[in-house]
């Protein structure tokens, strides 16, 4: 059993007969009131989505499924292909699967992804990412006080805010888990 709290995007649970994929897990500490976490939750059987507020300390059935680490190799249309190492097996993913993971992923990065009997369910990022800065504005002179950002592009094209010393042709590292800047990479 594990607490509404500990639950993050990925985890898998039982809530009756069903079997729910958290797509996504925000926790509220609640102030006076006892915390909450509202998530989003998609049934695995029908893909329906569904979004619930529990309490932090509510209690869920743990489900264990499997993981494999494979390769992405690349996107067409609306399907990503990823690639085992080993067996070279080969399967393709949507959107819908993904998610914000997109922004993240690039040609041949190795990420686990979780599978349910046969069928896969999500996938697992790394905490962090490396990641090229492809455009950004340069720093204005002056505007120096306290922490200042700017938005730049990385070469997935997603945008994310970086400080103002972050050129292009830079390599940053990026948080997976709320797409903040963590440092640049020497």
């Amino acid at each position: 059993m594990r607490e509404a709290g500990d639950l993050r995007q990925g985890n898998v649970v039982k809530v009756g007969n069903d079997l729910l994929l958290v797509v996504k897990s925000i926790y509220n500490a609640g102030g006076r009131n006892a915390a909450t976490v509202k998530m989003k939750l998609k049934n695995l059987a029908s893909n329906a989505v569904t979004e619930n507020v529990y309490r932090a300390t509510d209690k869920f059935d743990n489900i264990m499924l499997d993981k494999k680490t494979m390769a992405y190799l690349y996107g067409s249309n609306d399907f990503y292909t990823f690639m085992d190492q080993n067996s070279f097996e080969q399967i393709d993913l949507t959107k819908e699967v993904l998610g914000d993971a997109l922004n993240y992923i690039k040609e041949q990065m190795e990420i686990d992804i979780v599978f349910y009997g046969d069928k896969p369910v999500s996938i697992e990022l790394p905490t962090n990412v490396d990641m090229e800065i492809t455009y950004t504005e340069p720093a204005t002179k002056g505007d120096t006080s306290g922490k200042v950002f700017k938005a730049a592009t990385i070469e997935t094209g997603f945008e994310v805010q970086v400080p103002l010393y972050c050129m292009i042709g830079e390599k940053i590292r990026i948080d997976t888990r709320n797409g903040e800047f963590v440092e640049r990479v020497k």
